[in-house]
């Protein structure tokens, strides 16, 4: 019999990987919908002609698309296919910025690329180590590129990063990261920021845009892999509603009423999603995501930069990651990266300064020296989100906010503030901006793992209640969310879920 994977996002590819390598037949359902570019010819145009021998008209007309979608969609490649919009899961979202996808690749076709294991101080409780996942990142890696450099191994020794190398810093990000490695503040560490890229980036910073050469890793790589494998079968929409789990099988309640049987299924549709079937299947009344919050913070550089930072070449993914470990400010890391100048700088700061009469020049100047800081809390120190479902299935939000969360945000950005000061940058206050529930999209734990699972947990294998056939694969089954960076740990968790689920 057939095992079925649901969801063709990161954790649905690392599973299916984990349970072809088995010699296990796999089914992989999903919501399907296909992510293509709005404008496929100027894509393969722009590819075909690089980055030098572009005209400001195609670079415009690249660019425009991501920065005309509705408020709180994610575009890329000026397409809408990998985001939700908000309406389509939510009955009331409450102010909550999360949403969900039915792409193929799931979020991961708008992701930022941001690629650190998890340290063992922030996986405290769990039922699983940093050392139980630190081989199932290395098998993860050998599909998921992975760049940066050894500098924070020390932090993250799970996954080395020996015999690798980092994209090439921008102007900008080389300064910076220059200026931090001539301090010595306690407890705080800093590193190339260490990104999802295959080799031959062309530095041609359209990344917040779209890849035209495809470099940026999405899951949609790993299933054009999949597919092409014997024991590998794809099947793109109905989406699944239900599931029901016995001591025999798995049978999946499908939106077109017909339904599907297999030995096994793993569930990894993404947070939302999952809830939603979770819910509708009995699982659950009520879950509660825990989100790791996140807050912008824009910085100025006081020095000249070694070429503008708006002349190739240049890449616009973070650049520069920097780890703060110190008891006053949490018993867990904070992870901040560091983005230097791109499109969208000299476009906000217009949009929210730009209303007096010949403030648009001073502001364009501006940003040339902007470098904005996205720090994130570990959900210990975050609010969370409780889930119930709407009589007509889609998901009702209550945020619920963490009275501790402002106090750790503002340690956590004094250590930053004064870190960077020293490397000759000056902090925005006024211009900070604390971002709303579920906003980083660092979210999960609606599904606990523990240990003795009761209902509202799962076990070490992410199975419900501890039983049954059916093994929840995504963030939702982590016990908490560090500040570090999600998806590759999501992977990792899944590849090593399907490697240990039983053969019978």
């Amino acid at each position: 019999m057939t095992e079925i994977v649901i969801g063709s996002g990161p954790a649905g590819v690392a599973a299916a990987t984990a349970l072809l390598d088995r010699g296990r037949r796999v089914l992989m359902i999903d919501g399907g919908k296909a992510f293509a570019p709005a404008d496929a010819g100027l894509k393969d145009a722009l590819a075909a002609t690089g980055p030098q021998g572009w005209s400001e008209r195609q670079r415009a007309a690249w660019a425009a698309p991501p920065c005309g979608g509705a408020p709180g969609q994610t575009r890329r490649y000026g397409a809408d296919a990998g985001m939700e919009p908000a309406a389509a899961t939510w009955a009331d979202a409450a102010g909550v910025a999360l949403r969900a996808s039915m792409a193929e690749g799931g979020l991961s076709n708008l992701w930022g690329a941001a690629v650190l294991p998890y340290a063992a101080k922030d996986m405290a409780g769990w039922p699983v180590t940093a050392d139980d996942l630190a081989p199932h990142y290395r098998a993860v890696a050998g599909f998921l590129p992975v760049q940066g450099t050894d500098a924070l191994d020390g932090l993250f020794p799970a996954f080395p990063m020996a015999g690798r190398s980092a994209l090439a810093p921008s102007a900008q990000a080389g300064e910076v990261l220059r200026r931090l490695a001539r301090l010595d503040v306690p407890g705080v560490t800093v590193g190339a920021a260490r990104v999802a890229v295959g080799d031959g980036c062309r530095a041609c910073g359209m990344c917040l845009h779209g890849c035209p050469w495809d470099l940026i890793w999405s899951a949609r790589q790993a299933l054009a892999v999949l597919s092409r494998h014997g024991g590998f079968t794809y099947r793109a929409g109905p989406a699944v509603v239900a599931v029901e789990s016995s001591d025999r099988d798995v049978t999946l309640r499908l939106a077109d009423g017909t339904s599907v049987t297999g030995e096994r299924a793993y569930l990894g549709a993404g947070v939302l999603p999952t809830a939603q079937i979770l819910m509708a299947s009995g699982y659950a009344d009520r879950l509660e995501l825990k989100d790791s919050q996140q807050v912008l913070m824009p910085f100025l550089h006081r020095w000249a930069a070694a070429a503008a930072p708006d002349r190739l070449p240049f890449t616009t993914l973070p650049q520069v990651f920097v780890e703060i470990d110190r008891a006053e400010v949490s018993p867990f890391l904070v992870h901040a990266q560091l983005y230097t100048w791109n499109d969208h700088f000299p476009r906000d700061l217009i949009a929210s300064y730009g209303r007096l009469p010949g403030a648009a020049p001073v502001l364009r100047a501006l940003a040339r020296r902007l470098i904005v800081a996205q720090l994130f809390l570990h959900s210990a120190h975050s609010g969370r989100i409780g889930l119930q479902l709407a009589a007509d299935g889609r998901l009702v939000a209550e945020p619920v906010a963490n009275p501790a969360m402002p106090a750790r945000l503002d340690a956590a950005l004094g250590v930053l503030r004064r870190t960077l000061a020293g490397a000759g940058m000056t902090a925005l206050p006024f211009a900070r901006r604390v971002g709303t529930p579920g906003s980083s999209f660092h979210v999960g734990g609606s599904l606990p793992m523990a240990d003795a699972p009761s209902r509202g947990q799962s076990d070490r294998l992410g199975r419900p209640g501890g039983t049954g056939r059916l093994h929840v694969i995504d963030a939702s089954v982590f016990p908490s969310v560090p500040a570090t960076t999600i998806t590759f740990s999501v992977m990792a968790n899944a590849h090593r879920i399907a490697s240990e689920a039983p053969d019978d």
